[in-house]
């Protein structure tokens, strides 16, 4: 399936290379840079143009790109989305030995579906910092190839497995690598993924990520399923719509934020300074005051694009009987009275408004009124940077699994929403 703005071809290739936050980054970059985005450190003084397209990172694991207007500055139009998803993170490389076995020290990073990991295919991905040429260089390290599997314990000796099994994260989830006294270490694998020598890896942000393949599958091929499609799904469309974009007077940005999974409270998540520096950056280099920044930021608006429940197949019960989108039927406006989604009237007004232009359905998502549901970018990021926002998602099934299920069209409608909202 393809339209102006997205492939679905498109998108497997953006989640096979997000094997990790910095990967999921890393892609982001090189398609920005595909389009003519040229770099600008925040650490550097920034030389911007009118209509030069630029982008930045934080951490490696976070990015934001924007188009510089042509004329006079009438505000910001950002989406944001995140780059990370729950996993296992490494504690030490070479930590898990016995007298059997060789296993990998991990600890969850994330809230997970446990028991999806159990028997797949896995494999190690992330950064290392390592010692090159006098100095402390970053290298991206991401094996490829079946690294680790997490066995499962026979029925026969564990009879509870069936029933409301309670799983121990150090006990029950160990990743086997290999047998103790094999010819190659952990670290020997790691080092040689990035082409670093072992003896110079000074520290690692490491993590497990599902080697299953993603596939597009059903009787018209109307679904997806693969890894870490919360959030990269929406990641992916929120960016074909950014790139296809050509608004001239607003600074169109998008945002790739990391740490989602875990509170956002981080340098590089939605509750951090980025993407208040940035605007403020921006805005200064354009001349405007201060004062005229934040009337700018309060004239904005913001998509804030993280997946969304679909009602599921076989369990109606868990989701309201009345707000319950599903699958493919249009990308999802979501709502909480507890502030855990940023959408009110207004903004929610203003995005129905903007689909029905280009004729893209949406539906309404809130929990059951006895669930309180999770959280995501809007309200976070409102707290440092207050601008009108619609938390919006696609639906999808086993969110947090390590193998999710989404639609087909619904991707390609956030993907043309984006584009009309860029445009």
């Amino acid at each position: 399936m393809q339209n102006n703005t997205f492939s679905v071809e498109g998108l497997f290739d953006f989640l096979n290379a997000g094997v990790s936050a910095f990967h999921s980054t890393a892609a982001a970059v090189k398609l920005l840079e595909e389009n003519g985005y040229q770099n600008c450190p925040e650490s550097a003084a920034w030389e911007l143009v009118p209509g030069g397209r630029y982008y930045t990172t934080r951490n490696g694991s976070a990015v934001l790109a924007w188009r510089m207007p042509k004329g006079e500055l009438t505000g910001w139009h950002v989406t944001a989305s995140h780059s990370d998803s729950p996993t296992w993170r490494i504690k030490q490389l070479d930590g898990g030995k016995d007298t059997v076995f060789a296993k990998a020290e991990t600890e969850g990073y994330g809230g997970m579906i446990m028991p999806t990991w159990l028997d797949r295919p896995l494999s190690v991905a992330g950064r290392l910092i390592v010692r090159e040429n006098g100095h402390l260089a970053e290298k991206l390290a991401a094996v490829d190839g079946t690294m680790l599997v997490i066995p499962s314990v026979a029925i026969h000796m564990d009879r509870n497995v069936n029933h409301k099994k309670d799983w121990n994260i150090q006990t029950d989830l160990s990743p086997l690598y290999g047998m103790t006294g094999g010819k190659s270490s952990f670290l020997d694998v790691v080092a040689a993924s990035a082409g670093v020598k072992k003896e110079d890896i000074l520290a690692h942000d490491l993590y497990l990520y599902s080697r299953v393949p993603g596939t597009l599958w059903g009787e018209d091929r109307e679904f997806i399923s693969s890894p870490k499609l919360d959030d990269l799904q929406c990641a992916f469309a929120a960016f074909r719509g950014f790139v296809a974009g050509k608004k001239e007077k607003a600074i169109s940005l998008y945002a790739l934020f990391d740490n989602e999974e875990v509170g956002s409270g981080t340098a590089n998540g939605a509750g951090s300074t980025f993407l208040s520096n940035i605007l403020l950056r921006l805005s200064l280099s354009l001349g405007y005051s201060y004062d005229e920044t934040m009337a700018m930021i309060a004239g904005s608006f913001m998509i804030s694009a993280d997946n969304a429940h679909s009602v599921h197949p076989n369990h109606e019960e868990y989701a309201d009987p009345v707000n319950r989108p599903v699958i493919n039927k249009g990308i999802v406006i979501k709502y909480n009275a507890q502030q855990r989604y940023a959408t009110d009237a207004l903004s929610a007004a203003r995005f129905k408004n903007l689909c029905e232009e280009i004729h893209i359905p949406t539906q309404t998502f809130t929990n059951r009124s006895d669930n309180p549901g999770g959280s995501t970018l809007g309200n976070i990021s409102n707290t440092k940077v207050a601008m009108p926002t619609v938390d919006i998602g696609l639906s999808q099934l086993a969110m947090h699994s390590s193998y999710e299920t989404a639609g087909t069209l619904d991707t390609a409608y956030l993907a043309a929403a984006s584009a009309k909202f860029f445009d």
